[in-house]
């Protein structure tokens, strides 16, 4: 019996019950202009969006994913950085090594801007910096468990440079967040946001949340596309 024929039978014979209307009447219908947005104005008159300190460290924060996916796919499209260096490895360790520089200069960047601005006083509370501490831990561990399981090549873009993994690494923290190296980055940067009770901490770490979110949009197509690749040439051989 469906689903259908059965809630017919829980009704009285000869009655009607009006049709359910979707809540709401559906998202057309909900008036934009009425929500809340108190929060988020608190949030931005707070922040100085002409100091030099915020714009510096939200082009590092663009940067960054945008460096490091058109060179890789230039390596990949090309083998330069692989036959300028003898080996696509040390081609790799060597591209690890600059990626690394550039976000440990984005991590200072955002450190700077955080302290050139003013806090807000409504974040300044044992709960916000307690919490802050448990995203920083959280997040941390996202990032060394991230690259304990894929190792060095794995974590800088090796699949580009032809150093492809037997398998697809589905043990922790996979199996329980996709991309968790981006996730628990930003995770780290919102906890040092909270713990400074710093606004513009929260938006300078938003920028990076839409940032890495962008990056995969670009990244996880093409990484498949070079293991479909593979696939296909071992059909061949």
């Amino acid at each position: 019996m469906s689903d259908g024929d059965a809630a017919g039978n829980r009704n009285p014979a000869g009655k009607k019950h009006p049709v359910l209307l979707d809540c709401c009447g559906g998202l057309n219908n909900v008036d934009y202009s009425k929500m809340d947005l108190t929060f988020m104005e608190e949030v931005l008159k707070h922040i100085n969006f002409n100091d030099s300190s915020f714009c510096i460290a939200v082009i590092a924060i663009i940067f960054n994913p945008l460096f490091w996916n058109v060179v890789a796919r230039w390596e990949h499209h090309t083998r330069r950085l692989s036959r300028l260096f003898g080996s696509p490895y040390l081609a790799c360790y060597c591209l690890g090594f600059v990626i690394i520089l550039l976000n440990a200069y984005r991590s200072h960047s955002i450190t700077v801007a955080m302290k050139a601005q003013a806090k807000w006083e409504v974040m300044v509370r044992t709960d916000v910096f307690y919490t802050g501490i448990a995203l920083m831990v959280l997040g941390t561990l996202l990032v060394v468990s991230s690259f304990l399981a894929l190792g060095f090549t794995g974590t800088f873009l090796g699949d580009y440079f032809g150093i492809l993994m037997d398998e697809k690494v589905t043990g922790f923290p996979f199996n329980i967040i996709e991309n968790p190296m981006y996730w628990g980055s930003t995770a780290n940067y919102l906890g040092l946001a909270l713990i400074g009770a710093s606004p513009v901490g929260l938006v300078l770490t938003a920028i990076v949340a839409v940032a890495y979110k962008v990056a995969i949009r670009f990244e996880g197509p093409f990484t498949g596309q070079i293991y479909q690749e593979r696939s296909q040439r071992r059909k061949h051989e």
